[in-house]
């Protein structure tokens, strides 16, 4: 490292690091990779604040990969229930058996070695060599990136293909080799509490006198961004069938938004619909037939997800006869408070915990 600015920007974060940062997690200093890999799966798209409960929680039941590995698929879930972004939850289960089976319960030891394990990417990679092993990989994430393009002024947008590589060249560039865990710790803390995105905290910043962005005034113009997010909006409508005491659910198994999750049999339209309209479809008539009495219809509910919004709402019925909605099983209220299922419904469940 030649550049002073380059020079400049490492040895503050460290030092700041050192004397200034008081941000606590239970996987700080974490030397296990085991337990560094959990951190870092749950965080991903996650909240550290929703994240921290479910980290414990997982830890403290399977403290090792191997109790991990073989656990019930249905508990792991479980234990998720939640958190979303369940693929990662999918990818845990696997790469965790694959580690048991495989590797004699071994986390690997190598960045590439790491890399290839399912579930695992570039960022999360270097975070579990760097902070288990020491070893000289830089992470490279949002906050990262966005505290390279305020203090550099880099245009280049940070989700474009040419962007990346860059951070990521740059990234590696800064890397103080022999401090790898201190200094990814560093920058990731340093986005985190202070070069925040919303209102960031420049007037006590240790790299205010380089910012480029700090001295242009204009922070709020980095990270750029080549692609605007578009959301769509989907109407999801669960009819709730009980039939002496049990209920129709099924686990969604297409690639889509709840993947491994359950579900009672569901409608979904393209757009709102009235519940009367609904019950008068097709669909619902093929599905349900006549028989039946409406207990309860429930308020519109309301998902934001990353890329699309979820509305729908849920009409609890009783069956006057048995029906066979393809793909659905009979089950009971014991089995079914064992299976996860998507926060949009548990949500409902809340609500209706007196008559469910």
């Amino acid at each position: 490292m030649n550049n002073k600015k380059d020079r400049y920007f490492s040895e503050k974060l460290l030092d700041w690091n050192k004397k200034t940062n008081r941000r606590s997690m239970p996987w700080k200093g974490e030397k296990d990779p085991y337990k560094i890999w959990m951190s870092e799966i749950i965080l991903q798209q996650t909240r550290v604040e929703q994240g921290l409960a479910y980290y414990n929680r997982y830890i403290k039941k399977y403290p090792t990969i191997k109790k991990l590995a073989a656990a019930p698929e249905t508990a792991i879930f479980k234990l998720w229930e939640g958190l979303g972004y369940y693929s990662r939850c999918k990818n845990l289960v696997e790469t965790a058996r694959f580690i048991a089976t495989q590797l004699n319960g071994e986390f690997p030891g190598t960045y590439e070695a790491i890399l290839e394990l399912k579930g695992i990417g570039p960022y999360t990679a270097a975070a579990i060599a760097s902070f288990a092993y020491n070893l000289p990989h830089a992470v490279v994430d949002g906050n990262v990136m966005r505290v390279l393009a305020r203090y550099f002024g880099i245009g280049t947008p940070i989700d474009s293909t040419a962007g990346k590589k860059y951070f990521t060249e740059l990234a590696q560039k800064l890397l103080v080799k022999n401090e790898a865990a201190h200094y990814n710790q560093a920058i990731m803390d340093f986005g985190a509490t202070v070069c925040k995105p919303q209102q960031p905290l420049c007037t006590s910043c240790v790299l205010q006198k380089e910012c480029s962005a700090f001295r242009k005034n204009k922070i709020d113009k980095y990270p750029v961004k080549e692609n605007k997010l578009v959301k769509k909006e989907r109407w999801l409508y669960y009819i709730v069938s009980e039939y002496k005491g049990t209920y129709f659910v099924k686990k969604r198994e297409q690639k889509d938004i709840w993947q491994n999750l359950h579900e009672f049999i569901l409608l979904e339209m393209d757009k709102a619909t009235e519940v009367e309209k609904l019950l008068e479809t097709d669909a619902f008539n093929k599905m349900i037939g006549k028989n039946y009495k409406i207990l309860g219809i429930s308020k519109t509910y309301k998902q934001q997800l990353t890329h699309q919004t979820i509305h729908g709402c849920f009409i609890h019925i009783s069956l006057g006869k048995m029906i066979r909605p393809e793909g659905y099983e009979l089950i009971d209220k014991l089995k079914m408070s064992q299976l996860a299922f998507p926060r949009f419904i548990t949500t409902y469940f809340a609500d209706e915990k007196e008559r469910l």
